[in-house]
This record gives C-alpha cells, structure tokens and sequence, in this order.
C-alpha cells in the first residue's frame, strides 16, 4: 500500500532518509511539546521559531544522525521479517491484502522488540541540550550513541532500554487502522464508477487515512515518546507488564488532569504536517525517478493507477 510509507523505505532507503532529513523540524517541534508539557502550545513555525533563537539554527537538526541510523536499522529488521514470515506462511500460496496486513503486524512487533533500544537513545540524543520550560527535567550528558547505551544501563539498568515497549507494541496496529480507513474510503469512492483510481485519487485517499489513523492513536504516541524519554518519576511496581500498563494509564490520565484532553494532542499539528508532507515528497520523487526511468528505457508508461 502506497501510504504505508514503510514499504517505500525499505524498497528506496534514499527516498526515505531525503524526506526525513527534509521534514526533520517537524519532528524536533513534535517531540519538545510531547515531552516539555510545561511549553504552551502553539503553532509549529512559532515552536520552531523558538527552538531556533533559543538553541541556535542547528537545533532542530540535534539528533539527526541517530534517528536515520534507528530508522535504517528499523525498516532493515521489519523488511527482514516480513519476506521472511510471508514465504515461511504462504509457502508458495497466493498473497492477499489480509494475510499481508497479519503478517505486518507481526513483523511490526518482532522489530519493536528489537529496535526499542535505539528508539530510546536516539529520543534521549534529540532532547540533549534542549531548553526545556519545565524545570523538573534533568539534563543529560551523552557524548554519543555509544555512551549513551552505556549510561543508560549503568544508571538505569538495562530494562530502561526498552522504556516504552508496550504503547510501541499497541501502535503497531496503526497501519490496521489505516487501512481499514482507506479501504472504507475506498470503495465509497469507487461506487458506480467502473474504473481504476488515478495516481492523485489514491495518494488523497492515503493521505486522509494516515491523518485520521495518526490522530486516532497519537495520545499513545505521546506517552511512547515520554517513556523512552525516562523522566515521567511514576512510581514502578515488581510486574514489568504490571508497570507498562500503570505508566501508560498514569500518563494519559495525568496528563488529562493538567491540561484537559487536548493535552493528549499536543504536537500533533507537526507531527501530521510531518506525515502528510513525507508521504507528498516521496510520492512526487517516486512517480519523478519512475517517470524518469520509463523515459530512459524508452518506455511508455500507463499512468492510470499504481
């Protein structure tokens, strides 16, 4: 599926390292109002605007390198486990969308499971250094990916690199969502019209589905976010299950108490401008490099769908 952006990255990691490396202040903005709940919210260039006169013009960009090496690695292992699953299941057998949703799902748990650790470093690297409006959070002093696991298991013990397993583990269902949403968009769309969707009617259709599936389940974004970050102070209990489940119900329902239910939501401009401007860029770049290479060979290409 087109939208799922997962599958362009792992099919051209060029493509998607440029649009995350484009869009990354959109990310940075994001990051600082889910885990600064004490920065009022306002509107993403003004979030920036700050970060900018306050940190430097680099700023937005702290953290770059970690989060493409986490996302390299990340689209590595869920590309792995994925073929690997599909022909281990299918065995030859024709594929359909359903079988292929169920096996996303579970290649998406297998690599949550895996990659959590840099997820959690790359959070702590992007946050050091910034200036944060509330005064409980501590600073930080990573010299670098490396020493930054080191800490982080010295200090916290090595549990702490998997802070935020298991919102990570209920957001793999967003693609579910997603597609669902877009299959529903879909067939009312194509109702009475006995014909393929054009190229621009299934981006549209994509890019509605992605915002309402990341508006759906951004308040556990916002608690993956505060988790990986480490310094939420909500009290643990001996159950490691037990003390997900408490943290994530603590968080939202605390975070309800201060700010009311848009509290869950902040940052969620940025992160949909994010999602919607990432998808329109490789979506022009993809359909510029195949135009292209049609061109080159020669030939001629059927633009009606994908």
């Amino acid at each position: 599926m087109f939208f799922h952006t997962r599958v362009w990255c792992t099919q051209s990691p060029v493509l998607c390292v440029t649009a995350m490396t484009v869009f990354f202040p959109l990310d940075t903005a994001r990051l600082r109002l889910q885990v600064d709940d004490k920065r009022k919210t306002k509107s993403t260039p003004a979030i920036l605007s700050e970060i900018i006169k306050e940190e430097g013009l680099l700023a937005p960009y702290r953290g770059w390198f970690p989060v493409i090496c986490s996302l390299c690695c990340s689209n590595f292992v869920y590309f792995y486990c994925f073929h690997t699953l599909k022909a281990t299941w299918l065995q030859g057998q024709r594929s359909t969308p359903g079988r292929d949703l169920i096996i996303g799902i579970a290649a998406g748990v297998v690599n949550v499971l895996v990659t959590t650790p840099l997820w959690v470093v790359n959070t702590r690297l992007k946050l050091q250094g910034a200036r944060f409006r509330n005064e409980d959070i501590r600073p930080t002093h990573y010299k670098g990916i490396t020493d930054a696991f080191v800490q982080i298991m010295q200090q916290e013990g090595v549990g702490a690199l998997w802070n935020g397993t298991f919102p990570s583990l209920l957001l793999v269902l967003n693609p579910a969502v997603q597609f669902m949403i877009y299959e529903g968009l879909k067939r009312q769309l194509m109702r009475g019209v006995h014909r393929e969707l054009s190229s621009v009617e299934v981006f549209l259709i994509g890019a509605i589905a992605k915002a309402i599936a990341t508006t759906m389940t951004y308040p556990l974004q916002t608690v993956q976010s505060v988790l990986r970050f480490g310094q939420h102070g909500q009290p643990a209990d001996q159950s490691r299950l037990l003390n997900s489940l408490r943290s994530v119900m603590y968080l939202l329902t605390n975070r309800v108490r201060k700010w009311g239910m848009l509290g869950l939501f902040k940052g969620l401009e940025a992160k949909l401008l994010q999602t919607v401007l990432t998808a329109a860029l490789m979506f022009l770049l993809y359909e510029k490099i195949a135009s292209t290479t049609f061109r080159v060979m020669g030939v001629k290409r059927t633009m009606s769908s994908h």
